[in-house]
């Protein structure tokens, strides 16, 4: 009945939408029912003929039409809790749980529910996410929980061969096989990407990432003092790091940092001259950033220095002036992919940060200072309907030895960013398949995630990407034979179509 009438009043607006259920809510006498209870009332009666498809209702129907207006759907799969090396204060233990996570987190109430079954947990997501409307053919994968590269190799070699297998959903033999059905399979993975400690990156380390088709790695670097490194027991320095970066960039990978602000020892200004260093000095300009304010919690040691008053955590105010000031330090090319966890305000104690929608509080100051955050996803086109005329931007800079530029097709003020390649001229050949190749380390258009092989979206089947890679292709080929994209397992179709062809893991075209 509601689904009719919103058909028959031609609802446009999440308004209409609220309107026309509470007023058959309240006629009917029944409870108001959620937007996935009627996205799947709609598709019931568009299987049945009862109705003509009518994409302006699912596309309000789409319960958080955020989760893939970047142009995939995001699955968090959270391994066993296995042992950590480091003993950082910060860091919370708890029993059954891996460590730095925390009970009440979504995506660790959905491991515990499913026994850390990785195909489950997979299968799970992608269902509700389907239900909620959600194109979910393209997905950017994220293994989470503890430090990956401590793990048991056979066990995340299995781990990442179940996720293939629910993405299939089938069952291979092996991870090759896999990962080989992928490429066609109906939830195709375009992104991998793994948590890990700077310390740990090495040539073996990365070689076993790439064969597991990890295409982004996020580093937990946290701060760029060595001192607060030391006192908060980290057990490693900003050498580790700096090394980490070069060779996770030389093979190909995007990477990540995961940046901690009000740790002991630090104060807001050392933590904005950190954000300053990261972009001035070329040892680190990491790709995206995941900004995390300490969140003080009983299950951490920092817990007991806090009981000694050896430790406050910054006010609400200090955090968000903070944060807004590192804001205005992040280049065109970095995206900023959070601000603050998942962990339950419950869980965090009385003086800590509580704000779970932190990002939209600082983005509502921002509009009223009338000014706009330049990273990526602050300027992602999302749900714009309205074509704009496109321009052309490079920007080249010095960064781990090598050479990077970033090349992008936005509007003329730079206020919206439709599609980026990033290119890299390495420093070196870490590996013997990279000899004589610039490196495409990522290529990626925005917009509403559309499905493979229709063409439904505004932006996503434009043909911006291969406008991108054959402008690569003509910069590269001044000073590299070859090229290489490191691409997502479920990409691969994609790459050979224009002439690629899959060489140890990457993709590789003579230019």
């Amino acid at each position: 009945m509601i689904i009719k009438k919103l058909i028959d009043v031609k609802a446009g607006t999440a308004e209409d939408l609220s309107l026309v259920k509470r007023r058959t809510a309240k006629t009917e006498k029944i409870l108001c029912p959620s937007n996935i209870e009627l996205l799947q009332a709609y598709h019931t009666l568009l299987k049945k003929k009862r109705i003509k498809k009518n994409k302006n209702l699912e596309n309000l129907l789409r319960t958080r039409p955020i989760r893939s207006l970047s142009g995939v759907v995001n699955v968090s799969v959270l391994t066993k809790p296995y042992s950590c090396p480091g003993k950082c204060i910060f860091c919370p233990t708890e029993k059954g749980i891996p460590k730095s996570y925390v009970s009440g987190e979504p995506a660790v109430e959905r491991a515990k529910r499913l026994k850390y079954d990785p195909y489950d947990q997979v299968e799970k997501r992608i269902e509700v996410l389907a239900m909620a409307g959600h194109p979910v053919e393209k997905v950017e994968l994220r293994v989470v929980g503890g430090t990956w590269s401590f793990y048991d190799k056979k066990y995340k070699t299995w781990f990442v061969k179940r996720c293939f297998d629910a993405c299939n959903d089938s069952e291979s033999k092996n991870l090759k096989g896999a990962q080989k059905k992928n490429e066609k399979a109906k939830h195709r993975i375009v992104g991998l990407s793994f948590e890990t400690r700077p310390d740990f990156i090495d040539l073996k380390e990365i070689t076993e990432m790439h064969d597991l088709g990890a295409t982004k790695i996020e580093l937990g670097v946290q701060t760029l003092y060595d001192d607060i490194l030391k006192l908060n027991k980290r057990g490693h320095g900003i050498k580790e790091t700096i090394k980490a970066t070069k060779i996770l960039k030389d093979a190909g990978f995007k990477v990540a940092y995961q940046m901690m602000l009000n740790l002991p020892g630090s104060t807001p200004q050392k933590d904005v001259e950190t954000f300053k260093e990261l972009f001035d000095n070329e040892n680190f300009k990491p790709d995206s950033l995941k900004i995390y304010p300490c969140a003080l919690v009983k299950e951490a040691p920092l817990y007991k220095l806090y009981l000694k008053k050896k430790y406050q955590p910054y006010s609400e105010k200090t955090l968000i002036e903070t944060i807004k000031k590192i804001k205005k330090l992040v280049p065109r090319y970095v995206r900023i992919e959070r601000i603050i966890r998942d962990i339950p305000a419950t869980s965090i104690i009385q003086g800590g940060t509580k704000i779970s929608n932190l990002r939209q509080m600082i983005d509502r100051e921002m509009k009223k200072e009338g000014w706009q955050c330049r990273c990526i996803r602050c300027r992602e086109i999302k749900n714009l309907k309205k074509e704009k005329k496109l321009y052309l931007f490079r920007e080249d800079y010095e960064a781990s030895r090598g050479k990077e530029i970033f090349i992008s097709f936005e509007d003329k003020q730079r206020k919206n960013i439709y599609s980026l390649l990033r290119l890299r001229f390495p420093s070196s050949t870490i590996l013997p398949v990279l000899k004589d190749c610039a490196i495409v380390r990522e290529l990626h258009t925005f917009g509403q995630a559309a499905h493979v092989s229709k063409k439904d979206s505004f932006i996503q089947h434009k043909g911006l990407g291969k406008k991108l890679l054959k402008e690569a292709e003509k910069i590269s080929k001044k000073e590299f034979k070859k090229l290489a994209v490191i691409s997502g397992v479920g990409v691969r179709d994609y790459y050979r179509k224009l002439g690629y062809k899959l060489e140890q893991g990457y993709m590789v075209k003579k230019i």
